[in-house]
């Protein structure tokens, strides 16, 4: 015990969230950048029925600021436009919204199963709060009024989702994809069958050089993800590529879940997280990879940017992925924080 060697945890060697929930992360979320919140902020959900809220100093440093607890597991967390509120999505069926200034919480959301995924909409002639449920719903909340201003029925259970004005994107159980145009009011626009073989498990919408939202990628649990345009120029614009997949024993390839996808606000590189405790930066238009970190002691959950691409924000902690025997309960969950602005920079031909 007394002087053995430390085996650190920490394997970038970057900075450490004080206070991290005590059970794996499932939604992990910087504060949008606004004028009212010139700070950055940052929300976790967890299992552990928490959402958390830290500051994060210019320093790398976090300061807790406070918790709300959940009737059940978080599985998705989102912030106001304004960024002074939280919205949390439950397995309690209910969405609550948590007032970060009065520090009160009131429900402005319900579905008849836990909630999957909950994002705000902000267009320039309505906001709402979109939330996708386990129940095979799509509901948009007028978050003032106690009835979704519309619901929509999905073909099965909502497993991802994103949303970026004026596009969503909604994957569900059995690889469906619907992408839906928000402007005036939510419509569908367009089904896709998954590229993928396997059952997706995150996606995130990415924008073309002028800023608009003009596809998406799509990761499954097959070290795979796919890169869709909505309405592609060229058919071969569209691709996939492996990824979190490793040699393992006698010549076969390990492969993982693909966790979490997240564009850069400004180099527009992607990040991919997987069940292999690895994160890894992409240019997805050199189809190149930027770099790879070395491989946590567990997967990592979640992961996100702030609001200018300084700081990126990945979780580690046991996802269930190898089964109860390699549930260690002395490992516990921690967040890293990153400065990464450079290196998510575009390869330069």
């Amino acid at each position: 015990m007394f002087g053995a060697a430390q085996t650190t945890t920490n394997r970038m060697n970057d900075f450490e969230v004080a206070s991290p929930p005590d059970d794996s992360i499932t939604a992990l979320k910087f504060s949008p950048s606004t004028l009212q919140v010139p700070k950055n902020f940052l929300i976790a959900g967890s299992w552990d029925n928490s959402v958390r809220c830290w500051e994060v100093e210019q320093n790398g440093a976090t300061v807790p600021k406070s918790m709300k607890t959940m009737g059940g597991p978080v599985l998705d967390v989102c912030w106001s436009d304004d960024g002074t509120k939280v919205f949390m999505a439950s397995c309690d069926k209910q969405v609550k919204l948590w007032d970060l200034a009065s520090d009160q919480v009131m429900q402005v959301a319900a579905h008849d199963g836990p909630v999957k995924t909950c994002h705000m909409v902000k267009g320039p002639n309505y906001t709402c709060l979109m939330t996708g449920s386990w129940d095979k719903t799509l509901k948009f909340w007028d978050t003032r009024t106690p009835n979704p201003m519309m619901a929509i029925n999905l073909p099965e259970r909502c497993y991802c989702a994103d949303v970026d004005y004026p596009m969503a994107v909604v994957g569900t159980a059995g690889r469906g994809l619907i992408i839906y145009s928000l402007e005036n009011s939510p419509t569908e626009y367009k089904r896709q069958e998954s590229p993928l073989k396997y059952q997706h498990r995150t996606i995130s919408i990415f924008k073309d050089k002028k800023k608009t939202p003009t596809g998406y990628a799509l990761g499954s649990i097959e070290g795979r993800v796919a890169i869709q345009y909505v309405n592609p120029v060229n058919p071969k614009d569209n691709f996939t590529f492996k990824c979190h997949r490793s040699t393992g024993t006698s010549g076969f390839q390990d492969i993982y879940a693909v966790n979490d996808i997240a564009f850069h606000p400004v180099h527009g590189t992607l990040v991919t997280v997987g069940s292999d405790g690895t994160f890894s930066f992409w240019d997805k238009d050199a189809r190149t990879k930027l770099k790879s970190s070395e491989a946590m002691d567990q997967s990592i959950t979640k992961c996100g940017f702030n609001a200018n691409g300084q700081i990126f924000a990945y979780a580690v902690g046991y996802d269930w992925s190898k089964g109860h025997e390699y549930f260690n309960p002395a490992k516990k969950p921690q967040i890293f924080l990153r400065s990464c602005y450079d290196e998510l920079k575009p390869r330069v031909n």
